[in-house]
């Protein structure tokens, strides 16, 4: 277990992408994983991992190694050293790593890890925050959870096959898969892979999606035939698992405010074989106002402050600002009433989102139902899903049903 000089190169150029240049880890690291045909899988995934950790940990790594932001070089430097050494490697004799103090480094992780927002490597405003809404015990729990890597997760793409032929084809890849209990389209790597560069995945047999994630579609009671809405579709994961579930028969309309997501969206579609998707922009009020009292299911998969995703974005946790959750909740009670409306009498309605705080779930969903359009609605069930529980993603859904009686406007 050695570290090689291109490889950490690589991981400090991201890290300072990722800190100093405000881009996303995500697409951080697929272009560094690009940068040496030569690499073989055992050193992407070092890549990758290594990024992802440091993220991960970083408010924790600086305190240890005494550096402030913005990071220079010789600051991402001496981060790196705390993650090479917490991680037991020999470290090598390197100019930019001369001095390395290792038995200091270990006294002060050890010292730091008494504090739970310097443990949990999160701003104290997200400390706070948690402990408010969830009580300490639930929220150390939960936070912990969040920052073990997240397992990839892919869903069968039904409308092309079983997930028995699915797991079948990629055991032929040497791509080895576990069933997960009560989920019928999942199935769970055992070993990170990237399996977007599988021919399965170019005939679109599969998309990868959080375990969790896949609990939305099914939680809004989709049948084939019916008009269903995703009125907040982005690149369309659950739009996707909606058009499965409706066998193609029915018509699916997928709106969202930004073209580029809705031209993923198509791409996506075209290789998933579902062709019951019509696409529309939100540019205007109008586009809602056409479809008022038009379909029988519509969800709602908000904005959100995404801290029931930090596993899979642990970036998000420094871009994240005390401000933007208070925003997005208003955004939030705005979309609900807004593209409430969409739904017909009778129909369906599920409230959606990735974060685990209960101002952006329950609490949405009671002050809903108390204006005069949610009034219209009774509440039929909700779920809320920590990753401490699950072992997944943070979740929360509500399904609500839109009574026969509807006073139009």
């Amino acid at each position: 277990m050695r570290l090689h000089r291109n490889l950490v190169y690589t991981t400090i150029d991201s890290l300072n992408a990722i800190f100093n240049e405000g881009e996303y880890a995500d697409k951080v690291v697929a272009r560094a994983l690009k940068k040496d045909k030569r690499w073989g899988s055992s050193d992407r995934k070092f890549v990758a991992e290594t990024i992802y950790e440091i993220v991960r940990w970083k408010r924790l790594y600086a305190e240890i190694a005494e550096v402030k932001e913005p990071f220079d070089r010789e600051n991402l430097w001496r981060m790196f050293a705390v993650w090479a050494v917490l991680r037991g490697y020999p470290i090598p004799d390197w100019k930019q790593l001369e001095g390395t103090p290792e038995r200091k480094i270990k006294g002060r992780f050890d010292e730091l890890s008494k504090v739970r927002a310097l443990k949990e490597s999160i701003p104290d405003w997200m400390d706070e925050l948690g402990v408010k809404e969830l009580g300490e015990k639930v929220w150390a729990t939960e936070i912990a959870a969040q920052n073990q890597p997240a397992k990839v997760i892919l869903r069968t793409n039904t409308l092309k096959g079983t997930k028995e032929n699915l797991r079948n084809t990629l055991m032929d890849l040497n791509i080895e898969t576990e069933y997960l209990k009560d989920q019928p389209e999942a199935l769970v790597l055992k070993e990170r892979a990237n399996v977007f560069l599988t021919d399965a995945f170019k005939q679109g047999l599969f998309e990868v999606q959080d375990a969790n994630s896949q609990l939305v579609a099914g939680f809004l009671d989709v049948k084939p035939g019916m008009r269903i809405v995703d009125t907040c579709a982005g690149a369309g994961g659950k739009t996707l698992h909606i058009a499965s579930l409706m066998e193609n028969k029915g018509q699916l309309i997928a709106m969202d405010l930004y073209e580029s997501k809705l031209k993923q969206l198509k791409l996506r579609a075209k290789r998933n074989g579902a062709f019951n998707i019509e696409y529309r922009i939100i540019d205007t009020t109008k586009v809602i106002k056409k479809l008022h009292e038009k379909a029988d299911r519509v969800l709602i998969d908000a904005p959100c402050s995404g801290l029931g995703v930090l596993k899979r974005n642990p970036d998000a946790k420094w871009k994240l600002k005390p401000e933007f959750i208070d925003n997005i909740r208003k955004v939030q009670a705005e979309v609900l009433e807004s593209y409430s409306k969409i739904v017909k009498p009778g129909g369906k309605l599920v409230y959606a989102t990735c974060s685990v705080l209960p101002s952006e779930n329950q609490e949405q969903v009671e002050k809903f139902l108390k204006t005069e359009i949610g009034k219209q609605f009774t509440f039929v069930k909700d779920r809320k899903i920590l990753a401490s529980e699950s072992g997944f993603d943070g979740f929360y859904m509500a399904l609500l049903e839109r009574k026969n009686t509807v006073v139009s406007e």
